[in-house]
Parts: structure tokens; sequence; C-alpha cells
């Protein structure tokens, strides 16, 4: 009976290991995705299809598990919708058109490393020297990444104020969700969250970029991207982490996230013909020593 037990614990983290490396994969190839998509459709726009098609392709998927919405709680899920996805993607996405998407997949990937500052002012945790360290490591690697070899800005300002907009976004969105996933189930959060972002991005897309689509002839690439984008990086990646989060724990399931950058770099280089110096990829490997270095107190505590 143990042995069967035993079998079916290790069947079951196997699949949870797959699903997190899916997870991984499809949140480092949605930068490529962005960027073929952003040839036909601005990025209001792209944003818009993008959340409209995966919070309706959710709430078929899980309706059975989605739980009703009180009263009371309207507030806090507007305000998370509010900064993700509508300020996190708006930041991310503008941003996106200035830089690479690996380096967008890095400074996006730097989160991590911030939350424990969020935690320190916004919740009185402690914050540990292992997250310094981290924190001024991972610096160090965007460092190499956006500056060239005379010290000069080889990726654009604007571009990297945005994405770190983006990030700001991501961890003014964790005080809401912290308090949310008290009460809510994932697939009523991710959800709602998705069709509050589509409706706080609607009247920007009739203002702006109605008139651009209506006009616009969408190569075939560039739609099964945009339908990628909705099922794949804003749905299942996060049914597929969060299922990993609930087996393994946060600080085990964090690991495959320091992936994401390199799947950018690798899938960006395949499919977008981008180059690939040696900055790039010392500058992504510090980034990731940082990450891992952040994480490494929780990491010894679990394992």
């Amino acid at each position: 009976m143990a042995t069967f037990a035993q079998k079916k614990l290790k069947e079951t983290k196997t699949l949870i290991y797959l699903l997190l490396i899916l997870a991984v994969a499809f949140w480092g190839i949605s930068y490529v995705w962005m960027k073929i998509v952003f040839e036909y459709f601005p990025p209001i726009a792209t944003m818009f299809f993008r959340l409209v098609i995966s919070s309706g392709f959710l709430y078929v998927l899980f309706r059975k598990n989605f739980q009703k919405i009180q009263k009371a709680d309207f507030r806090a899920f507007l305000l998370l919708s509010f900064f993700s996805p509508f300020c996190y993607f708006l930041a991310e996405s503008f941003g996106l058109l200035h830089v690479s998407p690996t380096i967008a997949s890095v400074v996006i990937a730097t989160i991590p490393l911030f939350s424990p500052f969020l935690g320190l002012f916004a919740f009185n945790e402690k914050l540990s020297i292992t997250n310094i360290l981290g924190f001024i490591v991972s610096f160090v690697g965007i460092l190499l990444m956006v500056f060239d070899d005379h010290f000069r800005f080889d990726a654009s300002p604007l571009g990297l104020l945005l994405l770190f907009g983006a990030v700001l976004s991501a961890l003014a969105n964790i005080v809401f969700l912290k308090k949310l996933t008290a009460k809510y189930n994932s697939y009523t959060i991710i959800t709602v969250q998705n069709f509050a972002g589509a409706i706080f991005f609607l009247p920007l897309f009739l203002i702006f970029d109605f008139a651009t689509v209506a006009s616009s002839r969408p190569s075939m690439d560039a739609i099964l991207s945009l339908i990628a984008l909705a099922v794949f990086a804003s749905s299942l990646a996060f049914m597929f982490y969060t299922s990993g989060v609930r087996v393994l724990g946060v600080a085990k399931a964090s690991i495959f996230t320091n992936l994401i950058p390199v799947i950018t770099a690798v899938s960006s280089f395949f499919l977008l013909n981008e180059a690939l110096g040696v900055d790039k990829i010392v500058g992504i490997g510090v980034v990731i020593m940082g990450l891992l270095l952040s994480q490494s107190a929780k990491l010894l505590k679990k394992f």
C-alpha cells in the first residue's frame, strides 16, 4: 500500500514538474508572440483582445469552480485588475516596443527580488541579507545587459522605465491578491481579473486603436500568436503554475520562473533572429544567480 502511495506521489510530482516547465515556457515565449502581434495590432488592442479571449476561455473551462464575488470585495477586485493586468500590461507592452524581448523578460523576472521589500513596507515582514545580496547581484546582471562596452545605454531608457513600471504594478497587485486568495480560488481570481482588465482597456481601445484594427489585415502568424497569448500565457500558464505552488510550495515552484529569460532569449534567437552577444548571455546568468540567491534562505528550509 505504501509503495503504491509513493508511486502515485512520484507520478503526481512528475506531472507537476511538467506543468511548471510548460508554464514558464509559455511565459517565456509570450514576449516573442507579443512582438509578432505588434507588427499588425497596437499594444492596447493586443491586450484588450488577449484579455477578452482569456477570460472567456477560463470561464467556459472552469465555470463549475467559479465563486460568486461578494460586494465587499468589489473594490479589491477592481484595484487588483487595475494594477494587473491593466497597468502592468500597458507598461510591459509599450516597453516591449522599445527593447528586445530578452531584456524585457529579464527586467520582469526581477519582480520576486522586489517582493521582500514590499513585504517589509506593506506587511512588516523581515528582510534577509540574502534578499539584499540577491537584489544587488541581479541589478548588476541587468546593467551588463543594457550597457555596451563603452558604458553607454544599449537599450532604450524609456523602454526600461516602462518595464520597471510594470514591475511596480505587479508589486501593487500582490497587496490585493494576498487579501483575495484567502477567500477565492485561483480560477475565480484570474477569470475576474482578466475580464475586469478587458473592461479597463475597452475605452482606450475604442479611442486609440479601433480604427487601426478595423483597417488592419493581420497575418495568420499574428492571429495565432494572439490566441496563444490569451490561451497559453494568460490562462493555462497561470493554472499550471498555481497547481505547482499548491503541490510543491511557493519556494520550489518559483525556481522554475528563473528559466523565463533563458526561454525568451532562445526563442527570440530562433524566431526573431535576435542577436545574443556574450554580454547578454552573461547578464542573464548573473540575473538568475541573483534570483536564486534571493530565494536561497526559503529553499534551504524547504528542501
